[in-house]
């Protein structure tokens, strides 16, 4: 099995321009007569359903951004009635208003579907036992995976994440062909099975779909090394969809984006100028046919490379890179979104200034996550112990707040280095990036 949906992912190029075409139009029709958000915006735009009659005209609507989103938290981009939604998932949230998106049985069969394309794509078959361990819940990656999984009809694991001793349990007594996972905890379970005495040839997989974090070729030759596996990439977002939105082929040269769900383009951030193919910018998606949630010309903040170029695989979809950076000040740390401004938020409740560092950096293939936050005099001179106990205790509101772990080291006032008066906030030691895929 070479492919999932061989007619649409090898679909003719002038087909599948004429098939977005006709989607556009009666998706825009579709959210400004049912959002009011974007009604609005199209109208303070001077553009009306009207006037789009293709994808020639995508340029002339507004963008859509996170902040939209948050604002209208929960209910204000839905574009059907409750009672035709199925099911919600949701991002980790930032500053207290999380991002919630609604799907339809349809749009769920559709997320499923791309899921499926994805692991047919990296080589799998209803006859593979595919391992989810990505987050279930909320968190679109585990969800994702599994519906994929059962579309095309694997023996589905639905792991979750952690519990790395029943992982490898699992994994060895089922005979686990395929593992769904972040990839720093891929590494992980691969180095944890070494400690275990199973080598690459002593398990069962065959290849592996990682992604909800940055990741380096290097890293992923480690992977396939150590687990003795080929690691695809898989790019998504719950705004979008989630998992699936786009996604490696066996030539493991940029990631498919399905464009008869999708349509994507590139943009200059600064300006919102339309790029064309082969430019570095910002990665936009207007959804095709999402009916409970559908997101016209959102603007994703990752800084990435379109391409049209032909691929050995025979699917006609654009690819496009890892992305190479943010064009906003997100961090993406063990696969969860983190900002500034939530760090700061935590430090003024707790009594402290706003003056912090945070040092990010991938030892052994797993994110490190230190912040450094400066005391005041009062603070400065007080005993270890107590400062000990207060580090703990910021440690926790920042958890509760990120949901993930920092490790708090309160520095004496005025150590953390100014440039030219200002902080520099984020010091990222991760080596994400080769000059090659700056340059693409």
């Amino acid at each position: 099995m070479k492919y999932f949906q061989e007619k649409a992912e090898t679909m003719p190029l002038e087909e599948l321009k004429k098939l977005q075409d006709e989607k556009l139009v009666k998706q825009v029709k579709h959210v400004y007569e049912n959002v009011a958000c974007y009604r609005e915006k199209m109208d303070a735009a001077g553009v009306k359903p009207e006037d789009i009659h293709g994808t020639a005209d995508l340029h002339k609507l507004p963008f859509l951004t996170k902040d939209d989103l948050r604002d209208n938290y929960p209910w204000g981009m839905l574009a059907v009635s409750k009672a035709d939604c199925v099911r919600i998932q949701s991002t980790s949230g930032t500053t207290g208003r999380r991002v919630v998106a609604f799907y339809t049985q349809k749009d769920v069969d559709m997320w499923e579907e791309c899921c499926a394309r994805a692991l047919v794509a990296a080589g799998a078959t209803n006859e593979d036992v595919c391992q989810v361990a990505y987050g279930y819940g909320l968190f679109t990656g585990g969800p994702g995976l599994n519906g994929g999984s059962h579309k095309l009809g694997c023996l589905t694991l639905p792991m979750s994440s952690g519990n790395t001793d029943r992982q490898i349990q699992f994994m060895q007594d089922l005979g686990a062909t395929v593992l769904c996972c972040t990839p720093s905890y891929a590494a992980y379970l691969g180095e944890s099975m070494l400690e275990r005495g199973i080598g690459p040839d002593d398990n069962p997989l065959k290849m592996g779909i990682f992604g909800a974090e940055p990741w380096t070729e290097e890293m992923r030759q480690g992977i396939e090394k150590i687990l003795g596996i080929k690691a695809y990439d898989i790019y998504g977002l719950t705004e979008i969809s989630g998992p699936g939105v786009a996604f490696e082929c066996a030539e493991q040269k940029g990631m498919h984006v399905n464009e008869d769900h999708f349509i994507a383009e590139i943009i200059n951030p600064d300006t919102g100028e339309v790029l064309p193919d082969g430019s570095t910018g910002e990665l936009v998606f207007t959804s095709l046919d999402k009916e409970a949630f559908p997101l016209l010309r959102y603007r994703t903040r990752d800084i990435c490379i379109l391409s049209r170029k032909k691929c050995s695989c025979g699917r006609t979809f654009i690819r496009m890179t890892k992305p190479m950076g943010r064009s906003d000040d997100m961090l993406i740390i063990r696969g969860v979104n983190v900002f500034p401004s939530q760090i700061e938020t935590v430090l003024l409740k707790e009594g402290y200034a706003p003056n912090y560092q945070i040092v990010v950096d991938r030892v052994n293939n797993s994110d490190t996550f230190d912040i450094l936050v400066e005391m005041n005099e009062e603070m400065f001179a007080d005993t270890v112990s107590g400062m000990t106990k207060k580090e703990k205790e910021l440690a926790g509101a920042m958890k509760s707040m990120l949901g993930i772990n920092p490790a708090i080291h309160l520095v004496a006032p005025h150590s953390i280095q100014r440039s030219e008066g200002k902080a520099v906030r984020v010091v990222d030691k991760r080596k994400l990036l080769s000059d090659s895929q700056w340059k693409g």
